[in-house]
């Protein structure tokens, strides 16, 4: 599955003065490229709003007949959104908008430190996090959409940390699940050199998980500068139920912003799994 983008009205021009495939490469570059630094700059402006932890919403759940407060049958599970490396709760400001506008009204962000030098300690934190949500919603399962780091996060606690008996689907934005070469002159950072392929940290995820309970979808992008390979932003492991999805033209910074992604985001929290409270909806993602 891809999500694909409009043809630019000033492309057949362009194939005139270069190869096809070169101008075609340029053209979705170029474009990418312009997104990618008008985004920075609007994050750049909302930054500072996302520094101080959000503010907790008080759900209030229906009591059940045994007087314990349960959610109603089908309702949607909580949506658990998690930053990447270096940055906060306000890169998802448009998804969080766009998941509410669609009915997901019960959307919390986890703001982990800039100064956290281990993946496995921010997984942790993620568990207490999902944990408290739990016990304050009534809900037993959450969804989570990492972006980045954000996303290696969550499959730690998921994978390693027993989180596949909470997270009903973890959806990923460009994180490298099987680690990423890019700029070696930040190994001086520990989480970086945790998110290199090889590592001791890539190493432990790569091992078996039978049985794991929860369901990955993967959007991974052809122009994503901070993925090397490209295709280590998918999730390739024998024992994990994953679903990965090219994205085209789409760079790094506009994944968790990108309509287009955020069309898919929801189809993959909306699809029905094995053990859900209700299976009245149907099936699989159809990203157009």
């Amino acid at each position: 599955m891809k999500v694909t983008s409009v043809a630019d009205p000033i492309l057949p021009f362009a194939q005139r003065l270069l190869p096809v495939k070169i101008a075609g490469l340029s053209l979705a570059l170029l474009k990418a490229t312009a997104l990618e630094l008008a985004i920075l700059a609007g994050h750049l402006l909302l930054y500072p709003s996302g520094i101080i932890q959000e503010r907790r919403a008080q759900a209030h759940p229906a009591p059940a007949t045994d007087g314990t407060a349960q959610l109603p049958t089908g309702a949607k599970p909580p949506v658990v959104l998690l930053h990447g490396f270096i940055d906060n709760r306000s890169v998802f400001v448009l998804l969080r908008r766009n998941l509410a506008q669609h009915g997901r009204h019960r959307v919390e962000s986890l703001n982990y430190s800039p100064l956290t030098c281990d993946i496995r300690t921010a997984a942790e934190l993620l568990g207490r996090h999902i944990e408290e949500i739990c016990d304050r919603t009534g809900s037993e399962r959450v969804d989570v959409v990492g972006h980045s780091l954000g996303g290696l996060i969550a499959r730690y606690y998921v994978q390693r940390l027993g989180g596949d008996l909470r997270v009903r689907t973890l959806v990923t934005l460009g994180t490298p699940h099987s680690g990423t070469r890019v700029a070696p002159l930040a190994n001086a950072h520990p989480i970086v050199r945790q998110m290199r392929p090889g590592s001791e940290l890539i190493e432990e995820l790569s091992r078996p998980a039978p049985g794991c309970r929860t369901h990955f979808v993967s959007f991974w992008s052809d122009l994503d500068h901070l993925m090397d390979p490209l295709e280590s932003a998918c999730v390739e492991h024998p024992d994990l139920e994953a679903t990965n999805i090219q994205v085209s033209g789409i760079g790094h910074l506009a994944l968790p912003v990108h309509p287009a992604v955020a069309s898919g985001i929801r189809q993959a929290l909306d699809t029905v799994r094995p053990g859900d409270p209700s299976t009245t909806r149907a099936d699989g993602l159809t990203v157009a």
